[in-house]
């Protein structure tokens, strides 16, 4: 069983709102622990690598083997979100023609492209965290509850995909 090292400032602080703790890919149950062993999404060998469990709470990260496939939906909701959000905001401050000659629209499209592709490995950090809050919610009480241990789990079949 792994130790969880939680400092006092920890056990002292209180938990962030909903949103910030997701944008920030904090951990679901306790809203305070890092979900990803390296903040920073864009050191690109290390962006998907997540601790195993919180290291403030004890949740398990990893609940059953291809359990992050699921995320898959979330990430691709994002980016139609986000594709959305500047197709409106272009057609509101540049504008859309059908006419001969004019090649806004197929501006937005290679400009869409390069913000999504940037945004790729935050996006991706997202999914994660927000499939996983599907399954481990928010526990205010989370010191008093120990986080249940996931029940299939087989490390052997881990990486076979």
């Amino acid at each position: 069983m792994k130790t969880i090292i939680a400092t006092t400032d920890m056990m002292n602080e209180k938990p962030s709102a909903s949103l910030p703790a997701f944008a920030k890919c904090k951990c679901p149950r306790c809203r305070q622990g890092d979900m990803f062993v390296n903040k920073n999404p864009y050191q690109l060998k290390e962006t998907m690598k997540m601790n195993e469990t919180c290291p403030v709470c004890g949740q398990p990260f990893n609940l059953e083997v291809g359990f992050y496939y699921g995320s898959s939906y979330i990430s691709y909701a994002f980016t139609v979100a986000l594709s959305v959000a500047t197709f409106v905001a272009w057609w509101v401050l540049i504008g859309f023609s059908l006419a001969d000659g004019d090649h806004r629209l197929f501006y937005w499209i290679g400009i869409n492209a390069v913000v999504l592709i940037v945004l790729q490995p935050y996006l991706m950090r997202l999914a994660r965290r927000g499939w996983l809050s599907f399954f481990a919610r928010y526990d205010k009480d989370w010191r008093l509850h120990p986080a249940e241990r996931p029940e299939r789990l087989n490390s052997a079949q881990e990486e076979n995909w």
